[in-house]
């Protein structure tokens, strides 16, 4: 197995995951999201297109309890960032961009979930269209220590036909805890077509635990973009 089969389809609970790429022939940007839960509340959840932007919403919406960490708009479009997220720093990058923040210094006022004994760490992404760059970040406990947030930036100057660079919330679990990601974000595939991308990442995935996924394409030439979405629920 390759490092990403083992950290994403191997384990069977890499948590949240994201990912940013290029198409092979160069014709989209690309980026991949997808949620998998455990609990009955978390696996309650669809994905939903909302115009430009992608929400997560409860199947089932008398089934729903806490949704605080839950509900959220992994997806948002802002002028020509177009960020993606595990959680509701979403909101902070849109709301930071429109107001001249930087990536890193809107991502500075966030931390990690308030989920103990896990933590969760806050992954996120968005690519610069105008610019054709990407940036990934994430912020986490120092191994599930609270009292330190780590937030660690990645930024990619140019894409590679093909490549994307992926990041995901746990690499392990040890004794009924989840243990944050470990590493710089990992090279994975992406593909020409769409729909492939997004069958190949869900198939793999393991069945019990995956609850949704969305991948988006954005064109090269005139920034167009596409979606397709998969849901355990629908």
């Amino acid at each position: 197995m390759t490092l990403f089969e083992q950290q994403l389809f191997a384990n069977p609970y890499p948590g949240r995951t994201l990912a940013i790429g290029m198409t092979p022939s160069e014709q989209y940007y690309a980026q991949i999201y997808w949620i998998m839960g455990r609990s009955d509340n978390s696996r309650n959840r669809v994905f939903e297109l909302n115009g430009q932007s992608v929400r997560n919403a409860a199947y089932d919406p008398a089934k729903l309890e806490d949704p605080s960490l839950i509900i959220y708009y992994p997806i948002r479009v802002c002028g020509e960032q177009h960020i993606v997220s595990n959680g509701d720093q979403t909101d902070t990058l849109y709301d930071g961009f429109t107001q001249g923040i930087s990536f890193e210094d809107a991502l500075k006022k966030r931390q990690y979930e308030p989920d103990p004994p896990h933590y969760t760490p806050r992954i996120s992404g968005v690519i610069d269209t105008h610019e054709r760059r990407y940036s990934i970040s994430i912020l986490k406990s120092n191994n599930n220590d609270p009292s330190v947030c780590i937030r660690n930036f990645y930024h990619y100057s140019s894409f590679t036909p093909g490549i994307g660079h992926c990041i995901h919330t746990y690499r392990a679990e040890e004794q009924g805890v989840l243990r944050p990601f470990l590493g710089e974000p990992m090279e994975v595939p992406i593909f020409d077509s769409i729909e492939e991308t997004a069958e190949f990442y869900w198939r793999n995935l393991n069945e019990d635990n995956k609850i949704s996924l969305v991948v988006k394409f954005i064109s090269v030439q005139d920034h167009s973009v596409q979606y397709v979405i998969l849901n355990k629920n629908r």
